[in-house]
């Protein structure tokens, strides 16, 4: 395959992932969007293939051999994975792409005659420079992917864990990393080389373990940029156009996502990916109270939502767990029968990473234009009759509204407590991820229904038939 053809294709290749970014900015879309992108790495992996032109039946059989072994793991990894599970999934994955891209680095350093970019054994400035960053970015999007993994699986708590001087060492390590890859660009030393690998190990892992679980949506987005920008930088090594922008696509819409969620959750960016900056701040998990609330039946929810007008329902992790998507939209569909409006709202972060909720929804085929926002349905809450909480609580907490002393403050949430009655369902009084009460489950016109999210939904439906 001749070099024109090549570039043309990974032309192809990178305005189809730029249409999979646009596709999967919406629900109604996200299926052609994963098209195209399925469309555009095909294009991309074959065309490599075919200016590569490995020669003997060894290379093929590695590379078939990779391919099959991948592709069946991460064929066999999707259908097992639950939905509740897919952030940690996500960390996982962003894990793999980091330690691939410190052992593409590798293999360039020990090898640079085979990927082109050495003179008389000396490798070219440049790519020492690529070579360096892109084994860093790698080397912390791994240990870094790795304890996110630990703590949305629940293997590792999900509290963040303070080292004493941790801001200092960071410091120190970040200073002793540029030290070393200008000694690396300097001399091509190899004690150089896997000094940077090692003190990036270390890094990853000392930014990551002092945030805590509350903040774990933003750590996955700021790993997902991460990842992108250890691929863009190995593609400079490999001279790949399509590894270039794939991996700059990656990286800039996650450092976009994740800047966005940090306004969501009234978080600095720049202390999240600093690793945790302010973390002193955030709350102690609440024990639960013993203030009396009000406690209703399925049946009570019932009655009250068939004699309402608008119902708004909040969907939450809670939900996610209890894969009560299916009930809840029978749920809907016996109330709209009655005659009533029926609304959800989807807070930026509800669950445990971005979009969610929507997934979800839109697995129980909830009709995209009943989805709503926070920004689009936030001044509808002091209209509606009822607001339906399903498994949320955080975002829905009016201590973010209310309580300038709360880790949440400032934080934009779900205004629900300005409807006329407000149904949580909640398996108990405990706190939601940031480790914090919500004032909302004593307030006069919340009424508490205990008990696992689907459940509750079967029965109130049973009650709505």
């Amino acid at each position: 395959m001749s070099a024109n053809l090549a570039a043309v294709l990974y032309l192809v290749s990178g305005a189809l992932f730029i249409m999979a970014l646009r596709g999967l900015s919406s629900p109604a879309t996200s299926r052609q969007g994963n098209l195209f992108g399925m469309t555009g790495m095909a294009i991309a992996v074959l065309t490599t293939l075919a200016l590569a032109r490995p020669v003997g039946l060894l290379p093929w059989a590695l590379i078939i051999g990779g391919l099959a072994i991948g592709a069946v793991i991460g064929g066999i990894t999707a259908k097992r994975i639950p939905m509740t599970a897919m952030p940690q999934l996500v960390a996982a994955f962003h894990s793999l792409v980091g330690l691939a891209a410190v052992f593409v680095a590798a293999a360039a350093f020990y090898a640079p005659d085979a990927f082109g970019i050495a003179s008389n054994g000396i490798i070219h400035s440049q790519s020492r420079i690529e070579m360096a960053l892109g084994a860093a970015i790698g080397a912390v999007t791994f240990t870094g992917s790795v304890i996110a993994f630990l703590k949305l699986d629940g293997r590792m708590s999900g509290a963040p864990i303070l080292l004493p001087a941790r801001h200092a060492i960071n410091i120190v390590l970040g200073l002793a990393l540029l030290f070393f890859i200008y000694g690396f660009f300097d001399s091509q030393s190899p004690i150089d080389f896997w000094l940077i690998v090692a003190i990036s190990l270390a890094l990853g892992l000392l930014l990551i373990v002092p945030i805590g679980g509350a903040d774990m949506p933003v750590v996955v987005s700021m790993l997902n940029s991460y990842s992108g920008w250890a691929a863009a930088g190995i593609g400079f090594t490999l001279a790949n156009t399509a590894l270039i922008i794939t991996g700059a696509l990656v990286g800039s819409s996650g450092a976009i996502l994740s800047y966005i969620m940090c306004k969501g959750m009234n978080r600095s960016f720049l202390s999240v990916i600093m690793g945790g900056f302010g973390g002193e701040s955030a709350g102690p998990a609440a024990k639960g109270e013993t203030k009396p609330v009000k406690q209703g039946s399925a049946d009570d929810a019932a009655f009250m939502m068939k004699n309402a007008e608008t119902v708004i329902i909040v969907p939450g992790y809670g939900m996610a767990v209890a894969q009560a998507q299916h009930a809840l939209r029978e749920m809907a569909d016996h109330l709209k029968k009655s005659g009533v409006t029926v609304k959800y709202a989807i807070h930026p972060v509800a669950g445990r990473m971005p979009g969610h909720m929507n997934v979800l929804l839109a697995e129980a085929n909830v009709p995209y234009d009943e989805v709503f926002e926070l920004e689009d349905i936030n001044s509808e809450f002091a209209q509606a009759d009822i607001a339906f909480v399903i498994g949320a609580n955080d975002v829905t907490n009016p201590a973010a509204k209310e309580d300038p002393a709360s880790p949440i403050y400032g934080m934009p949430v779900l205004e629900v407590w300005k409807a006329k009655t407000v149904m949580f369902i909640k398996r108990g009084m405990s706190s939601g991820y940031a480790g914090i009460d919500n004032g909302l489950f004593w307030r006069d016109n919340t009424l508490m229904l205990f008990g696992d999210a689907k459940k509750m939904t079967e029965e109130i439906n049973k009650s709505l038939g």
